[in-house]
């Protein structure tokens, strides 16, 4: 039944193969799923086993992608707390549906950290034109692998690996306050408004330009979301919650 919900090659529900059953209960079963929280206690669970076996490396990169939407991704109701049963189950579900519109294109930004191991830690999802740096701290946040065993869930990574885009001192005091090491290069204008200031300008943060070759580990992340048998390439979803789940389990 699981291979069933992952046949997601831009196929409707509807032509999914008949080996693996009806159609509705394939859906039926994944939309039930998403609804309960099912899919993220999964998703919790091989953290934590992969976190007890040392897979996840905790030196986090971060970064976005655009993925353009099919047309019939924009029929869901723009007010679904308003329906008899509300979308996102025992999630939020977007206001926007997280849709929005991006070089003239229905499009979809997801936000992610990734480990060095390629894996997905955290997702955030989001309209196409929204800016990458305001995603930073709630991407974050949502990394938390639970203990097996007593002890609370790891939330705090070793180090933040990011591009320029990311590179606001908002951000920079975000991850000194929770005692995080980052790698993310200066913008060329802070530079230069810096050293206009002289010595009021203070110091350049510390960039280390052979452990940023580290962060090729999103790239490579992404590229794993984006490959043909995953939703993430074109999403075909109404509800951005409903695509989000069964991919991050599946990697």
């Amino acid at each position: 039944m699981i291979d069933g919900i992952r046949f997601r090659t831009g196929v409707p529900w509807r032509d999914v193969p008949v080996e693996y059953g009806p159609w509705s209960r394939i859906y039926d079963l994944f939309r039930r799923w998403q609804r309960n929280g099912t899919w993220q206690r999964i998703l919790a669970r091989l953290q934590s086993l992969a976190d007890a076996k040392g897979a996840i490396t905790w030196d986090l990169s971060v970064d976005s992608t655009v993925c353009r939407a099919n047309q019939h991704a924009a029929g869901a109701r723009k007010q679904g707390d308003l329906q008899k049963e509300p979308p996102g189950g025992v999630f939020t579900e977007p206001r926007d549906h997280g849709l929005g519109r991006s070089r003239g294109w229905f499009t979809t930004k997801l936000h992610l950290t990734v480990e060095q191991g390629q894996k997905p830690m955290s997702i955030v999802v989001t309209a196409g034109q929204r800016g990458d740096s305001p995603q930073f701290e709630p991407v974050l946040e949502r990394v938390r692998v639970p203990r097996i065993g007593p002890g609370r869930p790891r939330v705090r990574p070793d180090r933040v690996r990011a591009d320029k885009a990311y590179a606001s001192r908002r951000n920079r005091a975000y991850l000194r306050r929770r005692g995080v090491r980052c790698t993310i290069p200066d913008k060329a204008d802070q530079a230069r408004n810096r050293q206009g200031l002289g010595s009021r300008g203070g110091r350049p943060p510390h960039f280390d330009p052979v452990d940023y070759r580290q962060r090729h580990a999103v790239e490579c992340g992404i590229n794993r979301l984006k490959t043909p048998r995953c939703r993430h390439a074109i999403r075909q979803a109404r509800r951005p919650l409903r695509g989000d789940r069964a991919d991050r389990s599946s990697q």
